[in-house]
Formats: C-alpha cells, sequence, structure tokens
C-alpha cells in the first residue's frame, strides 16, 4: 500500500508527494504476487476457552482483532456449520464465481458459506445470496468503484421475486427493511454480503472504502416483493425489469446513497382522485432533485426504486392509474430546470457523463432524471399502510437481474427450518 496525503486528490492539489513516491507505485504495481491460498482451501483458526461462552467471547475478539468482524458479535464460521449452509448451494463449494472488488479475492460457494455463517445465516438462505454474489460481481454494475467511492455511501438493495421470499421467511410487509425476528432471513442475507464486501473486497473505512459518512447498515437492503399484493395486471419487479417468467425466482440489485420516507396522504378530507394525484405529486417532489448520481445510470440504470404498499398499489388501481401511468406522471413531474441545474453546477456533470445519451440530455429543459419513464423502479412491498411510500435513490449504472438456482435438497431445508433446529457449532 502507497498511503499519500489527502491534498494530492483534491483539485489543483499539491502532486509533489505522488512525484516523490512514484517509484513505489510503479513497483506495487508490477512486482506484487498471488497468493498462495488457493480457491477452495481454507485456513483454519483454533480459539480454546474456559467453556463454550469464553471461546465464542475469545473468537469474536479475533475476528475483530484481524478486520474480520463488522464490528457487531458474529458466529464464528466453525466447519460443521459452513457444511451445514453448503447445502443450500447447487454448485461445487470450490466453485469459482469471480473476483470481490476492489481487493479482488476469489470468490467461491465456500466463501459465501462462510460469510453467511459468521452473520447468522441457514443454508435455505443460500441460494439467494448467491444470486445476489453474482450480481454485484456483474461487470457493468461498476460494484468496483461503489466499494471504493468516497461520495454517497451506496449499498447493494436486492429485491427478491417468486416463492423463495414467502419460503424461507423473507419480509415483503411491515418493516420489511428489518429489523424483525419472525422474518430474519433479509438481514443475514444482507450482512453475510457486507461481510463479503469488507473481508474478500477490502471495504475497510478509510482504506478499501472512502465512503466518508458510511452507510448506517450492516444489513444491506434485502426484502422480497409483496406479489400477493400486486394489482391485476400488474407484473412482478422481476418479471418486468429483466423479463424472467411470473413464478421463478430472482432477484434484481441496484445500489441505493439513501432512503427517505414520503408522507403519500394527504393531511385534510379531500376526494380520493385528488388526494392521490396530490401523494404522486408529493412523491415527484423528492425525486426532482439536482443530484449528480442520477447521471451514472441514466443509459441502463435506475433514479431509484419507489416502494408502495399493496394499500397504495390498490387505490392507484382502483382509480384506473398503471405501472406504466405511475412512472411516467413521476417522470414528467420530476424535471428539473435547466437554470436550476446551471444553479447547482449539475451542468458541468453532463458535460462529462459517461454516455452519449446523458451527455445530450443536457439539451432538455426540463431536464429528466431518467432517460424514460420506465427507468423509474416501482415495487410493491413493505405493511398494509396507505400513507407512506419509500424512495431508495439509486447509484450505479445497470441494475443486475439473477435467477436464483434451486439445491435438489431444498425441501428438507425448509421442512428443517419448520423445526427450528440449530446444529451445534
Amino acid at each position: 500500500m502507497v498511503v499519500l496525503p489527502m491534498g494530492v486528490f483534491l483539485p489543483d492539489g499539491d502532486l509533489a508527494p505522488l512525484k516523490a513516491r512514484r517509484s513505489d507505485v510503479y513497483h506495487g504495481l508490477t512486482r506484487w504476487k498471488l497468493n498462495a491460498t488457493r480457491a477452495g482451501t481454507s485456513c483454519m483458526l483454533r480459539v480454546e476457552g474456559l467453556d463454550y461462552e469464553d471461546a465464542l467471547s475469545k473468537a469474536n475478539d479475533l475476528l475483530t482483532a484481524n478486520h474480520w468482524s463488522d464490528g457487531l458479535p458474529l458466529w464464528p464460521a466453525t466447519p460443521r456449520r459452513v457444511e451445514w449452509i453448503l447445502r443450500g448451494s447447487c454448485l461445487p463449494r470450490a466453485h469459482v464465481m469471480g473476483k470481490f472488488p476492489p481487493r479482488g479475492a476469489t470468490v467461491t460457494p465456500e466463501a459465501c458459506a462462510v460469510a453467511l455463517a459468521m452473520a447468522g445465516g441457514r443454508p435455505e438462505y443460500l441460494p439467494v445470496l448467491l444470486a445476489a454474489v453474482e450480481a454485484f460481481l456483474d461487470l457493468g454494475s461498476d460494484s468496483d468503484q461503489l466499494q471504493a467511492t468516497s461520495s454517497s455511501s451506496p449499498f447493494p438493495v436486492i429485491i427478491v421475486n417468486g416463492p423463495i421470499g414467502k419460503q424461507i421467511r423473507l419480509n415483503s410487509g411491515f418493516g420489511c427493511l428489518g429489523p424483525d425476528p419472525d422474518h430474519p432471513a433479509g438481514a443475514s442475507i444482507g450482512r453475510a454480503l457486507r461481510l463479503m464486501q469488507q473481508n474478500l473486497g477490502g471495504a475497510l473505512p478509510g482504506s478499501g472504502t472512502m465512503a466518508v459518512f458510511g452507510i448506517m447498515r450492516y444489513t444491506n437492503a434485502v426484502f422480497a416483493e409483496d406479489e400477493d399484493g400486486l394489482p391485476q395486471g400488474w407484473l412482478p419487479h422481476g418479471t418486468e425489469r429483466h423479463g424472467f417468467a411470473r413464478g421463478s425466482n430472482s432477484i434484481s440489485l441496484v445500489f441505493s446513497n439513501g432512503a427517505v420516507n414520503i408522507f403519500r396522504q394527504g393531511a385534510k378530507a379531500v376526494s380520493k382522485e385528488e388526494e392521490t394525484l396530490q401523494g404522486l405529486n408529493r412523491i415527484a417532489g423528492y425525486l426532482r432533485v439536482p443530484d449528480m448520481h442520477y447521471i451514472s445510470g441514466y443509459e441502463s440504470g435506475m433514479p431509484g426504486v419507489l416502494v408502495i404498499t399493496r394499500a397504495i398499489a390498490a387505490t392507484l388501481a382502483s382509480l384506473g392509474w398503471t405501472k406504466a401511468s405511475i412512472v411516467g406522471h413521476l417522470w414528467q413531474h420530476s424535471r428539473i430546470p435547466m437554470k436550476e441545474m446551471h444553479e447547482t453546477g449539475g451542468v458541468a456533470y453532463l458535460e462529462i457523463a459517461p454516455t452519449t445519451l446523458a451527455r445530450e440530455s443536457i439539451k432538455l429543459d426540463p431536464w429528466p432524471i431518467a432517460a424514460k419513464p420506465a427507468d423509474i423502479g416501482l415495487v410493491v412491498a413493505g405493511g398494509g399502510h396507505s400513507s407512506h411510500a419509500l424512495w431508495l435513490q439509486a447509484l450505479g449504472p445497470c441494475v443486475s437481474g439473477r435467477e436464483i438456482r434451486i439445491p435438489e435438497v431444498f425441501g428438507e431445508l425448509l421442512t428443517e427450518a419448520d423445526t427450528v433446529r440449530l446444529p451445534s457449532a
């Protein structure tokens, strides 16, 4: 590692420290050697204590001291627990899934099982985690940059479609973003992915990730769409966005840099039609911000995911609103006057945008936050109230989708989960 002062990276910064250490940089790039540890092999650690509680405490001290912990207590990934979780994989344990950015450690189903074991997960959760990791490693997702960036503290949002959501008790209703002891799957899966971001990808604050403020989420955001709450004619997100067959198991992953709760319901009695229109306009007002993070996903990503409850979806549908007309209204009413884009410096970002489509959007006034209405994600989830919506602002050039592979023993895993029997460590 070559450590340089922050001034080198600032506009008009002094480059002298970089020039003085350029030989170190050259050597670091050209003389490194591949780690001798091969994919599929593990280095086992032994921890002893006066009793199980003492050993568990010492194991957590060891994990924390080596920067393998997220700062909260973990389950040690004992061989027995990892073997148990690997029952949820269709792939060989040493199958190389890719390299986790930006550090580049090799990713295997065994590595995923280790992380899920540490996060307190179960084997029936592993198929969802494997699909999420595959989506995370999508070269188009810019996960290498988003892991390391100083801006906006991005975190992956994972939307699950298909029957597996109910089968593994993944929440789609009240408190779907957690915490929820009745539906622990999302927290375990998201925390496991976060541990992999750190332990395989090197996302440690101040070195592997320069996120100025952090994300305030140990568990990322993993939830199921409330497919039972979809109005007639509305397609699940995985089907609409990625073309997966309705009823199939899939995940969709997009990076978010924040979430905001929006009051959808009005404060006084008005007609249902007027209240609905006011609510949609209020949501559009939250979307209508000159945020340059919209630009990265302008061509093939999305500006964000709007999460509405089944109650809101039912009201909208009863008044004749469709998914297309909803996002069309939001797209039209969230456009930003070009005068405001100039005043906030947004035009400069458009001029250096990574895609031609985004650069050419500078000609539009007012400026739309997405290239087309369908880019705005619309998902049904959350509790049954009609008073709130959630906007997960996105950051990333694409929305990655993956089908979930189900192992042959999945039925057995679900039966065992119903008995709530955990193996001893």
